[in-house]
C-alpha cells in the first residue's frame, strides 16, 4: 500500500530529469537568450570594428571568467529555490586569506586547498542555516554577507593584502601563483577563461547526468514530492550551497592571482548582484525548479558583451549602469511572463 501511495510522486519527481523535458527547456529558454547573443554580437561587429578581433573576444571571456565561475555554483541554488547573497563576501574572505598563506611561505597548493575550504565552510554554514535552521536563504545569506567580510577586515586588519617577494612570498610560487591569473594557456587563451570552461563543463555533467544534479532538479520544483520519494531535500540544498562558495573562493583566489592586490572592504564589493543577474538572464528560475548550465553561460556572456559593447560604444559608464539594470529587470519579467504563459 505504500508503493502505491507514493508512486505518483515518485514518477512526478522521476520526470524532472527526462530527456524530452531536458530539450524542451532548453528550447524555450536558452535558445531565446542564444538568439539575443547573437543579435547583440552582430550589431556590435558593425558598430565597432574592434569588437570582433580575436583579442578583444579574448578580453571578454577573461572579464566573465570570475563571475561565470560563481554563477554555475550560483545556478544550484537557485534551481533548488535558494539564494545566496554572500558570494562576494566569500571571494573577497577566501582570495585573501590564501594570499596571506603565500607571503606566509605556503606553497602554492596548500594555500589554494585553504581558500577553497574557506569558501565550503562559508557555504556550509549557510546551507545549515537555511535548512536545519530554518531561516529563508535570502536573510541568511544577507547576514551571511556581512559577517565574512567583517571577519576578512578583522583578519587583514582593513590593510591591504599584496602577494608579492618583498612581503614574503617565495619567487618560484608567485611564477605559479601568477600563472593560473595572468597565464594563457599555448600564449592565446587567458587561464581565467580556461578555469571558467572547465567548472561550466564539470557543473553541466553535474546537474545533467548525476543523481545529485537529480535532486537539485527534484528538490526546486517540488520539495514535498522529493522528501516523499526518499530524497534528503536539507542536505541537497547544503551541498548546493557549499558547492557555490567553494566556486566563489576559487574566483577570489583567481582574482588575487591577476591583480596581486586586495583590500577587504572593497575586493569583490556588489559582485553578488552581478553573479544572480547573469544566471537570471541565462534562464534559471528564481522560483527554482528549472534552469541549466549552458544557459547559465550564455547568461554570463550577454552581460559581457554588453559591457564590452557600451564600452567600445563610448557609452557614459552612468548609462550603462542604467542600462544593464534594464536588461536584468527585462530578463527576470521575461521569466515571469513565460511562466505564466
Amino acid at each position: 500500500m505504500t508503493t502505491q501511495a507514493t508512486t505518483p510522486l515518485t514518477e512526478n519527481v522521476t520526470a524532472l530529469l527526462r530527456p524530452n523535458r531536458v530539450r524542451r527547456l532548453f528550447a524555450a529558454r536558452e535558445a531565446g537568450v542564444l538568439v539575443a547573443l547573437l543579435l547583440m554580437c552582430l550589431y556590435l561587429s558593425f558598430a565597432s570594428p574592434v569588437f570582433l578581433s580575436v583579442n578583444n573576444l579574448l578580453n571578454i571571456g577573461r572579464q566573465v571568467s570570475l563571475i561565470g565561475i560563481m554563477a554555475v555554483g550560483m545556478t544550484f541554488i537557485l534551481i533548488t529555490g535558494e539564494v545566496d547573497l554572500s558570494v562576494g563576501s566569500t571571494y573577497a574572505l577566501a582570495g585573501l586569506i590564501s594570499g596571506m598563506s603565500i607571503i606566509g611561505g605556503w606553497d602554492l597548493i596548500p594555500a589554494i586547498v585553504l581558500g577553497l575550504v574557506i569558501g565550503g565552510a562559508v557555504g556550509f554554514l549557510n546551507g545549515l542555516l537555511s535548512t536545519y535552521g530554518r531561516l529563508p536563504s535570502f536573510i541568511t545569506t544577507l547576514g551571511m554577507l556581512s559577517v565574512a567580510r567583517g571577519v576578512a577586515l578583522l583578519i587583514t586588519n582593513g590593510q591591504p593584502v599584496t602577494v608579492d617577494a618583498r612581503f614574503g612570498a617565495r619567487p618560484a610560487v608567485l611564477e605559479q601563483f601568477f600563472f593560473i591569473g595572468q597565464g594563457r594557456l599555448f600564449d592565446v587563451i587567458p587561464m581565467q577563461l580556461v578555469f571558467f570552461i572547465a567548472v561550466a563543463v564539470l557543473g553541466w555533467f553535474l546537474l545533467s547526468f548525476t543523481v545529485f544534479g537529480f535532486r537539485v532538479y527534484a528538490v526546486g520544483g517540488s520539495a514535498k514530492a522529493a522528501r516523499v520519494s526518499g530524497i534528503n531535500v536539507r542536505n541537497t540544498k547544503v551541498i548546493a550551497f557549499i558547492l557555490v562558495g567553494v566556486l566563489a573562493g576559487l574566483s577570489g583566489i583567481l582574482s588575487l592571482a591577476f591583480l596581486p592586490s586586495g583590500q577587504a572592504g572593497r575586493t569583490g564589493l556588489g559582485l553578488e548582484l552581478d553573479v544572480i543577474a547573469a544566471t537570471i538572464v541565462g534562464g534559471t528560475a528564481l522560483s527554482g525548479g528549472e534552469g541549466t548550465i549552458p544557459g547559465t553561460v550564455l547568461g554570463v556572456l550577454i552581460i559581457g558583451v554588453l559591457r564590452n559593447g557600451l564600452v567600445l560604444l563610448n557609452i557614459s559608464p552612468f548609462w550603462q549602469t542604467a542600462i544593464i539594470g534594464a536588461v536584468i529587470i527585462l530578463a527576470v519579467g521575461i521569466d515571469k511572463w513565460t511562466r505564466s504563459r
